[in-house]
């Protein structure tokens, strides 16, 4: 492939390797800069709603992905303090009939293993790990982003290509430099953990995601690699701040934070002898604005809460649309960026304001928590579903 077909991705996550293999079904020349020197499983547990998993049949990559995947058959809502179901909202087959594709539950770990089986397989995809995007400069023949490679200052490369696409996450290096607003603090903190299946009671096992909502906290758990694990997400408000996906929690301090929820959410909780917990940040979607063929994808682009499980689902999404806007417009790349940024900006709003809207939902306490037990359980699983429909529903285009 010709070097005039290079485009330039800034990181190696689930956004900017589903973006690397878009482009390259569509001919272009993928250059991705990792800055970690070498890619190891990070996070949890991500959940693949339909929206998302059509892009990845699309890439060629559900049948990889199917050995390592869990088809959830419906999500329990459950109140936190008595363990009793609200609701069951029905997935598995009635959700693929209703959308075309199935939900999945899957490790994150195994997801990017699939990616990244499916760019090595891509001659036209360079991989360069070790090397952090920090800086562009724009000119006639496109953009020259300059990588910082290890730890020294002053060991740089070079990239050329037609654009540059930040895929560089929620604290994207690339976002400051476009001057796009820092993502704000929820004030919430996220805890995850793994635990062998086996250890787990054979209700909260069961191909389900599990959803507890109490007093200023949630709960959420399902089944990962292919049902041997369990993963198990705990979100409490929290005044804890730092920045990164991995700083290690006190088991003590989180099993004090749900002292007074059911036995069975108490004894799933006490399992896990390590915790690692992130702050949770939202922003706004970045500026749609003249800045030549630069752009950005994913928690880059717009930040949001996971409290619809969307993080992943949007990067996904903004691969396909990205690259099928780069392929009708591959003389004018300014302008096929102008194209996807306005494309999705409405949507990706939307997402974001539907999590910020759940989360406070969720953590409902005393009478305004009660009535919302009620409304789910008077609304029933199919009509909540149905509600998500305008989400699930989409497919690129």
């Amino acid at each position: 492939m010709a070097r005039s077909r290079s485009i330039v991705i800034a990181g190696a996550g689930i956004g900017g390797l589903a973006v690397a293999l878009a482009l390259a079904r569509a001919g272009f020349r993928p250059v991705l800069l990792e800055q970690v020197a070498r890619l190891t499983e990070a996070g949890a547990g991500i959940q693949l709603s339909p929206n998302a998993v059509g892009v990845l049949r699309d890439l060629g990559l559900a049948e990889r992905l199917a050995p390592r995947v869990v088809a959830p058959e419906a999500i329990c809502i459950r109140n936190a303090r008595t363990g009793r179901e609200l609701v069951r909202v029905p997935l598995g087959r009635d959700a693929e009939a209703r959308y075309g594709a199935p939900y999945w539950v899957i490790h994150r770990g195994d997801l990017q293993a699939v990616l990244l089986e499916a760019v090595a397989a891509e001659p036209d995809i360079a991989l360069r790990l070790g090397a952090k995007a920090e800086d562009f400069a724009l000119h006639a023949h496109g953009v020259t982003v300059r990588a910082r490679r290890g730890h020294q200052r002053f060991d740089s490369v070079d990239e050329l290509g037609l654009a540059l696409i930040a895929a560089d996450g929620v604290w994207s290096t690339l976002r400051a430099v476009l001057g796009e607003r820092e993502p704000a603090f929820a004030r919430r903190t996220a805890w995850r953990a793994v635990v062998p299946a086996e250890r787990v009671t054979a209700e909260l096992r069961a191909p389900v995601t599990n959803l507890w909502l109490g007093a200023n906290a949630h709960l959420v758990h399902y089944p990962v690699r292919a049902g041997a694990m369990v993963n198990i997400v705990a979100i409490i408000e929290d005044a804890w701040r730092e920045p990164g996906w991995s700083a290690v929690g006190r088991r003590e301090e989180l099993l004090a934070r749900f002292a007074r929820w059911a036995p069975a959410a108490q004894a799933l909780l006490a399992l896990p002898e390590q915790w690692l917990k992130w702050a949770l940040f939202e922003g706004p979607v970045a500026r749609r604005r003249d800045r030549g063929p630069v752009t950005l994808i994913g928690d880059a682009a717009h930040p949001m809460l996971p409290f619809v499980a969307q993080g992943g689902a949007m990067a996904i999404e903004d691969a396909a649309v990205l690259a099928a806007r780069l392929a009708e417009r591959a003389d004018d790349p300014a302008a096929a960026l102008r194209a996807y940024e306005a494309q999705r900006r409405a949507r990706t709003a939307r997402v974001q304001r539907a999590a910020h809207r759940v989360g406070q939902i969720y953590h409902l306490r005393g009478p305004a928590a009660a009535l919302r037990d009620a409304a789910l359980a008077a609304m029933g699983g199919p009509r909540l579903l149905a509600r998500y429909d305008w989400l699930y529903g989409w497919r690129a285009r």
